[in-house]
């Protein structure tokens, strides 16, 4: 297994289930069995077991009696829900880091967008996706309320594998990169409603962008259709 700098083996481990039970791979209810994990991806049983920890965190895997750890159901109206309460998160960060972003917050903010641009340029969806991760990370910290910071990190941490699947859709990577810079711009100026609304929108996943997530989720990896043959 190929291991991406700067990534624990089990958060890369993570990342790789959390995108398979996603895309339907493992299936709901499936139970995932530590040794058969980890003769699959070639590593050790420890950070397969470490990876399932952060994976029951995330609740994509509950641990059942006699069972282990086995597969969550996430029904899509679920995960629409999710994302709406994500946007509001945010929103209330961009509107709170409006009025109380310091100027170091600000070059954070800005840092933080400026670093995606060569993995659009480049069309990296995986390497976008993680900075992208720390655009709004930077954005949970402008808002200096400790408490929001948490919560909305949290889900963030929950929704993670759908916001990477986004990035596959065809002009998503560079209309996300845009999508930043008009929250910075809000943010800049201060104007705490156009801030939450601009973040609001970008985070959201409703009409053409939820179809276009759950046509994704549908739909078999390479990966699988190689191990299928479907």
């Amino acid at each position: 297994m190929n291991q991406i700098i700067g990534l624990k083996l089990s958060e890369q481990l993570r990342d790789r289930i959390a995108e398979r039970i996603a895309v339907g791979e493992y299936a709901p209810g499936a139970r995932l069995d530590e040794i058969e994990l980890a003769n699959e991806f070639g590593v050790s049983r420890t950070p397969i077991r470490e990876a399932l920890i952060q994976l029951s965190a995330a609740g994509f895997v509950e641990t059942r009696p006699r069972r282990g750890a086995v597969v969550a159901s996430i029904p899509p109206d679920r995960l629409r829900e999710m994302f709406d309460v994500m946007g509001e998160l945010e929103a209330i960060c961009a509107r709170l880091a409006a009025a109380r972003a310091t100027p170091e917050d600000h070059r954070a903010l800005a840092a933080a967008h400026d670093a995606c641009e060569p993995a659009v340029r480049a069309d990296d969806a995986e390497a976008y996706f993680r900075l992208n991760e720390q655009f709004h990370l930077a954005l949970y910290r402008s808002c200096h309320n400790g408490f929001l910071t948490e919560q909305a990190t949290a889900l963030h941490q929950r929704l993670r594998t759908y916001r990477r699947l986004q990035l596959r859709v065809p002009g998503r990577m560079g209309a996300s990169f845009g999508e930043h810079a008009g929250v910075i711009d809000a943010i800049q100026r201060g104007d705490g409603d156009l801030a939450a609304a601009r973040v609001r929108a970008h985070v959201q996943v409703q009409g053409d962008r939820f179809a276009d997530l759950v046509t994704l989720l549908a739909t078999p990896d390479d990966g699988e259709r190689r191990r299928t043959g479907k």
